[in-house]
């Protein structure tokens, strides 16, 4: 077996193979008229796997009616050096010069909204690096990630911010959560289904705050969740909605790719089809809008990341057509009015 055809390991991020991604199943663009914010996506340029403008470009040029996108901190470009609490001030600068040029080239809906880093356990302190982090993004801020994903089994790993067991019952993560919803911004939220009452937790704590779970709430298959997918599922499927009855909670729907652990995407010959990859997503999407509601729920491509195994065309296709019984409103929402209202683009 050759090294690109080893069993992933999930967990990690991988760079996209294009000369796999070619052998994807041909397909026509469902809908191609319906509007699209893509509420997820990153820019990084990192050793063997690079994904900025020319690179995006690529992907949302390739069929879809893609009007927005929303960038999510990913540690790009940090600060060298300055104070810690600041050095994510230089991911804001970064993104704005990608979107500078973007609107240059035609595209001023790129990186409309800009999700950045602020350690919210500063609490009241937070808000000068707030003030740093829309003026270095030219008024993009539309919130702030602060990733609290943790599990004790290393396998599983934690979040790229090193959050501790319960950071999101923290009474200073509270208070710096409240300094955030005092701005109208919006707090986007990573935990695994084993975190969820985490999120109850917090929703309760803070009900003014806007707070949008990540990646359809994070269900995990691999590491001791490995063979065990049915049971992951029901678990999550206990809390999400406890979570959904929370009104101040929305959903971005997909990011699944790296953790759900549907398909061995490294070991298959060719990508799966938008058809396929719906049917595997669907039991974790479709109860989800259920729940929640269209008005709360917003599709994500989480690009580069779930490039590992799918394109773009197909994956908005797989989303698509697990939304094609939902109604016209419930459409506009999904695709691209939940997305206004949660970051206020």
């Amino acid at each position: 077996m050759s090294e690109d055809r080893l069993p992933t390991q999930y967990g990690h991020i991988f760079p996209p193979r294009p000369e796999w991604l070619a052998k994807a199943p041909q397909e026509d663009v469902l809908d191609p008229g319906r509007e699209i914010i893509d509420t997820h996506h990153h820019f990084w340029d990192r050793p063997g796997n690079r994904y900025l403008l020319p690179e995006l470009l690529a992907d949302i040029g390739d069929g879809h009616n893609v009007v927005g996108t929303v960038f999510v901190e990913c540690e790009s470009a940090y600060r060298a050096d300055g104070p810690v609490e600041m050095r994510s001030v230089g991911e804001a600068a970064f993104v704005a010069g990608i979107a500078r040029q973007a609107a240059a080239a035609g595209r001023p809906g790129v990186a409309q909204g800009f999700v950045g880093f602020a350690d919210l356990t500063l609490g009241e302190a937070v808000e000068p690096v707030l003030d740093a982090l829309m003026t270095a993004s030219e008024g993009r801020l539309c919130g702030i990630r602060h990733a609290g994903g943790w599990h004790p089994d290393p396998r599983v790993g934690g979040s790229h911010h090193g959050a501790g067991e319960g950071l999101y019952r923290r009474a200073d993560f509270h208070a710096g959560l409240k300094v955030l919803a005092g701005r109208g911004l919006a707090l986007d939220a990573l935990v695994y289904h084993t975190q969820h009452d985490d999120i109850l937790a917090l929703a309760a704590a803070c009900p003014d705050a806007r707070i949008c779970l990540n990646h359809s709430g994070m269900a995990l298959g691999y590491g001791p969740f490995a063979g065990k997918l049915d049971e992951a599922r029901q678990s999550w499927a206990a809390t999400m909605p406890k979570i959904a009855a929370c009104p101040n909670v929305y959903l971005k729907l997909g990011g699944m790719m790296m953790r759900l652990a549907v398909f061995d995407y490294n070991a298959e010959p060719a990508p799966l089809s938008s058809k396929q990859l719906a049917e595997a997503w669907r039991p974790f999407i479709a109860p989800s809008i259920e729940w929640f509601g269209a008005e709360r729920c917003t599709f994500e491509s989480n690009f580069p990341v779930e490039k590992m195994g799918i394109g773009y065309r197909a994956l908005w296709n797989a989303f698509k057509r697990i939304a094609a019984g939902a109604s016209e409103t419930e459409k506009a929402d999904l695709f691209a009015g939940t997305a206004r209202r949660l970051y206020r683009l």
